[in-house]
């Protein structure tokens, strides 16, 4: 059986997750996310690089792993080039979608959700000047968002009044809003409720979930083996997300330590 590790700081890299499971059910997937950490978004580029080489080199070498997900914006435009040239499997990140928003949107004008260090990175400002120079791009980088998606996973409520107010600047103005953090794909719904116009919601991953299909190849199926999930530090709210896992085919999560070597 193939095994793929999805990593993240938190359960956002789960949207990826479910897009992946959708098209490769017959995968072995591990699940793993630095909440020790969390949020990325707020760690220096070397702390970031240092403790998801560490993570991710460590579940690699535990579970054979033939493919690794890095399921989180932040760090995908940070870590990739590291990770490959120390692994010998592939390594896929995820970037927002500008390209095909730039394509759907009638009145080009996007509007790109992301954390603050996502909408600040070079990376972004190149990925619009290469495929939406025509349009005008708007951004909010929320670390509230992400928050919001953590805690929907963990059973608590999420405040539409206070996601209008953070989002009021796009009202009316935006057709098409590029989510670029896969935690907020968890809270879509919301958002669009929020927005409260006609907008189309693109993310990335049905695009991972293909690239990660065609470099796995041929997949046999053998006996099944169970989807696992792990943490990096003890969090509250444990049964609500565990309930949330079983319903996408993942075990309770495990906490692990993960020492600097």
């Amino acid at each position: 059986m193939k095994r793929v590790l999805i990593f993240d700081s938190g359960v956002g890299g789960l949207s990826v997750y479910q897009e992946i499971y959708a098209q490769l059910p017959d995968v072995q997937y591990i699940y793993a996310f630095d909440d020790a950490a969390f949020p990325y978004g707020e760690l220096s580029e070397e702390e970031l690089i240092a403790r998801t080489r560490h993570i991710v080199s460590r579940l690699v070498e535990r579970h054979v792993i033939d493919l690794v997900v890095i399921a989180c914006n932040t760090a995908s435009t940070i870590v990739l080039p590291t990770l490959r040239e120390c692994l010998s499997i592939p390594v896929v990140g995820v970037v927002p979608a500008i390209k095909p928003a730039a394509i759907l949107s009638q009145r080009k004008v996007i509007g790109l959700l992301a954390t603050p260090a996502t909408v600040q990175r070079e990376y972004t400002d190149l990925l619009i000047s290469q495929f939406a120079s025509h349009c005008e791009v708007l951004r909010i980088g929320s670390t509230r968002l992400v928050e919001m998606a953590e805690q929907k996973l963990r059973g608590q409520p999420i405040s539409i009044t206070e996601l209008e107010g953070i989002l009021s600047l796009w009202r009316g103005k935006v057709d098409c809003v590029v989510l670029g953090c896969t935690h907020f794909p968890l809270i879509k719904d919301e958002i669009i409720e929020a927005i409260k116009g006609d907008v189309i919601i693109v993310d990335s991953g049905r695009a991972i979930a293909n690239r990660v299909k065609d470099l796995l190849g041929e997949i046999t199926r053998t006996s099944a083996e169970p989807n696992l999930t792990y943490n990096s530090a003890a969090g509250n709210n444990t049964a609500a997300l565990n309930k949330s896992l079983a319903e996408m085919k993942l075990t309770p999560v495990r906490t692990l330590q993960f020492p600097r070597p």
